[in-house]
């Protein structure tokens, strides 16, 4: 495999909800991925429940891993509309969806369908730890690269929380491919930054 490829996929188990899985793969994810040796030498430190309790607090309430639910030009936080005020109709895909289902996913399943894998996660397949493991298996980045601007602002958002998993994003943000039509733009102040919230777990079948 790889070695992005199994940046992506080793990426891909750290932010996932962490589990048993999670604490028997650390040993060989610190060897084959040393860009996560960071977070992987928290998580074998921290207590299973910390660890968990840490997870939630992180991504459950404050950031979303939905790609779906990002807006365009804005960072998947949740706390940026902690009235329910900025976006009264819930559309917060980049399609005007809610980012829960319908045609908001059609184009992630899609994606999938077209390397011959049918999505049987129990997360939607817009959870970037779903889409990481697809660029690991297939290499298709493309709908990283896509958000590409929303993965820069989760990493900074990610680092000014002070959380482990920002070390995560810095590494999935370095070895993403450069193109000519990647939608990079200046990174608005944290401040101004902001969309919703989360729920669990990646999976493709063949």
């Amino acid at each position: 495999m790889p070695s992005d490829a199994v940046l992506y996929q080793a990426a891909a188990l750290c932010l996932t909800r962490p589990d048993d899985d999670l604490r028997a793969r650390l040993p060989l994810l610190r060897e084959a991925a040393p860009q996560l040796r960071e977070f992987a030498d928290h998580a074998a430190l921290t207590p299973a429940a910390e660890l968990a309790a840490h997870y939630a607090r992180v991504f459950d309430s404050r950031h979303s891993l939905y790609l779906s639910r990002w807006r365009t030009d804005e960072v998947p936080d949740a706390t940026h509309d902690p009235d329910g005020t900025d976006d009264p109709d819930g559309t917060d895909g980049t399609d005007g969806t809610d980012g829960t289902d319908g045609p908001s996913l059609t184009r992630y399943a899609a994606r999938y369908r077209a390397h011959g894998l049918e999505f049987a996660g129990a997360e939607p397949p817009d959870f970037l730890p779903a889409v990481l493991e697809l660029a690991a298996r297939t290499g298709e980045t493309g709908l990283l690269t896509d958000h590409r601007a929303g993965l820069e602002r989760l990493r900074a958002r990610l680092t000014a929380f002070g959380t482990p998993y920002a070390s995560v994003l810095d590494a999935v943000c370095a070895a993403l491919p450069v193109g000519p039509t990647d939608p990079v733009g200046p990174l608005r102040p944290l401040s101004e930054e902001g969309p919703p919230a989360p729920r669990r777990s990646p999976g493709a079948r063949e």
